[in-house]
């Protein structure tokens, strides 16, 4: 097989294929192989085990994860490259590949045979515009996945694993991590890409949690009120609740009080289980 981490073989195939970069999906293919590996050593894939790959742009990861893997199916919504993968992956039996937008692509129907006997995990060089989505979705998502694997933009990535009282950590922190263990893998520099995007990359794990890490009593008012108290992130906390959900100043207080939180502070400052009391207690009075 080719090696498609080379600059000279990528612009081979795009010539070959009339093809540009798509801005719209946002493909920046790499160009290191020792980061592709170190990827796919992230993703903790095995024999055994059945991995999902979104976006595979040339067919570049999809390569080291069929060596890898028992099985491999790999979503691409660019049309295409349809043909192009089936050139790049010719040589990869284990390899499924499937044309569509992962965010409108029946998943466990395309997984079912497979779910009942192997582990899942995901490895992806995701998009940068559609990230958060493609990310909640899963966590969210009944499937039984053991482990996402993401390279995405630095920032995003940094917001995943945050700790409270700093400044990447908000309401996309609590909710992954409401659902899963994230940590950061290693950096990834944008040099390493072709094209060169204007920002760095990192590559997180998200190991998701078999229950919730927090015990809520009604979940919808509990992501509510952690996302009305970083909607105004200079605000106090009682002034951000007060602007962002439709309970009186009084109530608030008096919650606030009971779970022994100082209205003054600012949502930054508290932890998941802090939100978790906060919202129980609104949602028992």
């Amino acid at each position: 097989m080719e090696k498609l981490t080379s600059p000279k073989v990528i612009e081979g195939i795009l010539n070959k294929y009339d093809l540009h970069f798509n801005k719209r999906y946002g493909q920046n293919f790499l160009i290191d192989e020792n980061i592709v590996r170190k990827i796919v050593e992230a993703g903790n894939v095995h024999k055994n085990d059945t991995v999902l790959e979104i976006g595979p742009g040339i067919g570049t990861m999809t390569q080291v994860l069929a060596e890898a893997a028992g099985k491999v199916y790999s979503v691409e919504i660019d049309k295409k490259l349809i043909p192009v993968l089936a050139k790049t992956l010719e040589d990869c039996n284990n390899v499924e590949i499937i044309q569509g937008d992962i965010l409108k692509t029946d998943i466990p129907g395309l997984l079912r045979t497979n779910l009942q006997k192997n582990p899942l995990k995901i490895v992806a060089n995701l998009p940068y515009y559609v990230t958060t989505p493609i990310i909640m979705g899963f966590l969210e998502s009944e499937l039984p996945i053991e482990q996402m694997t993401f390279m995405i933009q630095k920032e995003v990535g940094e917001r995943l694993c945050a700790e409270p009282g700093t400044k990447a950590y908000g309401s996309l922190t609590i909710a992954a991590q409401f659902y899963a263990e994230t940590e950061i893998s290693f950096y990834v520099p944008a040099a390493v890409f072709m094209p060169r995007p204007k920002v760095d990359s990192i590559v997180v794990t998200l190991k998701k949690r078999a229950e919730p890490a927090i015990r809520v009593s009604d979940k919808k008012l509990f992501f509510q009120i952690v996302k009305a108290s970083f909607l105004n992130r200079r605000k106090t906390l009682i002034n951000g609740l007060q602007m962002n959900t439709d309970y009186s100043k009084e109530r608030l207080l008096n919650a606030l009080e009971k779970c022994g939180i100082a209205p003054g502070v600012r949502g930054e400052t508290l932890t998941g289980e802090d939100f978790a009391r906060l919202a129980n207690t609104l949602s028992g009075e």
